[in-house]
């Protein structure tokens, strides 16, 4: 498999390679929020978890936005994107018309009074986070594929299938990994 010729950057995916087994990063797609010289971080994007916003934060009683395992660091912590800079402050720009952060109070509030929908925010807890040179390190390993995406993709695919969808986006290349097997040893 040839190197990624697209460079890791804020607002763009890291798919993993099928062989990666990681409990966090098998069959992932991470959404990087940053990529520079002190190291990376982002959050995985289609790993929904089986319990609702409302489950596990009483401060959103009656939100049923799904959750997400968003990585192994801080996973006791709340994180979320959003695409509503017009009414969220403090959020930091991923890409056009994507944000990470920002107010949580002004996101309770909106909640509340029904200004804000569960297509608009996505909650995570945790986040996948990379010392200086260590994602650079991975991508010279073949852990990951980089590629380009946008805020439809990231807000609206389905996240249980966009793993497979990504690698069908990059070509023929990469159409096999959709059928590698979850354990090759066992195949």
């Amino acid at each position: 498999m040839s190197k990624s010729k697209i460079k890791p950057l804020a607002g763009r995916i890291l798919i993993s390679v099928p062989s990666l087994q990681d409990f966090y990063f098998r069959k992932s797609v991470v959404l990087l929020a940053d990529h520079g010289e002190e190291g990376s971080f982002g959050i995985i994007i289609n790993k929904p978890v089986d319990v609702r916003l409302s489950d596990i934060a009483n401060d959103f009683a009656g939100f049923d936005a799904p959750v997400y395992l968003g990585g192994p660091v801080s996973t006791d912590s709340l994180f979320f994107i959003h695409t509503r800079p017009d009414l969220i402050e403090g959020g930091n720009k991923i890409m056009e018309g994507l944000y990470w952060g920002g107010d949580i109070e002004i996101v309770k509030r909106l909640i509340i009074k029904g200004l804000l929908r569960k297509e608009e925010i996505r909650f995570f807890v945790g986040y996948a986070g990379w010392m200086a040179q260590q994602l650079d390190k991975e991508l010279e390993e073949n852990s990951w594929v980089v590629s380009l995406t946008d805020t439809t993709q990231v807000i609206h695919t389905n996240p249980t299938d966009m793993w497979n969808q990504m690698l069908r986006k990059l070509g023929k290349e990469y159409k096999l990994w959709v059928h590698y097997p979850p354990d090759p040893i066992l195949n």
